[in-house]
């Protein structure tokens, strides 16, 4: 008998037109008030309580699979892999509860090159966890990342950001291709959301005349963020830009009524926008089992 004690892989379809995109769950870690920036502890504590949340918040993290349409997979990010700790490193198991194998991932789109979302690009041994994708990064996140003179000139506190970051696309080789923009594999577009890092984009799938803004790290914290858009992250490289990008995307979003889903909304992490007061509301998309309605 299986072990009930273990949780279960994160896998959640949802058909876009002729695509699916499958939510895949990494896990999370356990955050603090002390990461929030632009607000109060004592106001971010309330809002966390106010939400029906743990004061000190839980991260969770999760990646995207875009399949469908005679195309091979494309997955965007890759969560953490073995750079977090133990509570993470999941997409590989909600991949294969998806019937994905690493092998028949062909493209591989990084919003941008955090260890949460880069780090399972590699695994333990330093052999690519997907051994036959190619990556795709903006230039500017790249640039900001991955030369040597970047990681020379680091603050000793940001290295191992940097040194992480080279290590996961190290055994791609070649196979990383920057882009400025655009659309990146057909029906899939990058959209800059720059500030939480230089290079931050957003990835827009369409099909037909459905959808879906994947708008990864626009929200890190939903029960505060949402309600609180001055709030940001101790992990934000450019806290003044990513708050400027954080409440655009957010109005833009809530007044078109966009379906969004981000890195670090609760699973399955698909929903959309509504303005709630001074500040706004994550609705969650329905979900039920078989044929959505």
């Amino acid at each position: 008998m299986a072990d009930g004690s273990k949780p279960l892989p994160g896998a959640l379809r949802w058909n876009l037109g002729d695509l699916t995109v499958t939510a895949l769950n990494d896990g999370w870690f356990q955050g603090s008030l002390d990461l929030v920036t632009g607000i109060s502890k004592e106001e971010a504590g309330a809002l966390q309580r106010a939400g029906f949340r743990s004061e000190a918040p839980v991260v969770t993290l999760n990646a995207f699979l875009v399949t469908g349409a005679g195309r091979k997979p494309v997955l965007i990010d890759s969560g953490y892999g073995h750079f977090g700790p133990a509570t993470m490193g999941r997409v590989p198991a909600a991949l294969a509860l998806a019937g994905v194998e690493p092998e028949e991932i062909e493209t591989v789109l990084l919003t941008h090159l955090h260890p949460d979302h880069a780090g399972g690009l590699v695994k333990e041994n330093g052999s690519a966890a997907y051994p036959n994708a190619e990556l795709v990064v903006h230039a500017t996140e790249a640039a900001h990342w991955l030369p040597d003179e970047a990681l020379s000139r680091a603050p000793d506190a940001a290295k191992p950001y940097f040194e992480n970051a080279r290590k996961a696309v190290a055994p791609y080789g070649a196979r990383l291709r920057k882009h400025e923009g655009g659309e990146l594999v057909p029906g899939i577009t990058a959209v800059p959301l720059p500030g939480h890092t230089p290079g931050h984009c957003g990835m827009r799938i369409v099909s037909g005349d459905k959808s879906l803004l994947m708008w990864t790290d626009v929200v890190h914290m939903p029960a505060i963020q949402f309600k609180q858009p001055e709030a940001g992250v101790a992990f934000d490289v450019d806290g003044d830009q990513a708050r400027a990008t954080r409440k655009r995307v957010l109005d833009e979003v809530a007044t078109e009524k966009t379906f969004i889903a981000g890195s670090h909304l609760e699973f399955p992490a698909l929903g959309t926008v509504a303005r709630d007061g001074a500040g706004y509301s994550f609705v969650p998309a329905l979900w039920v089992a078989g044929e959505q309605p």
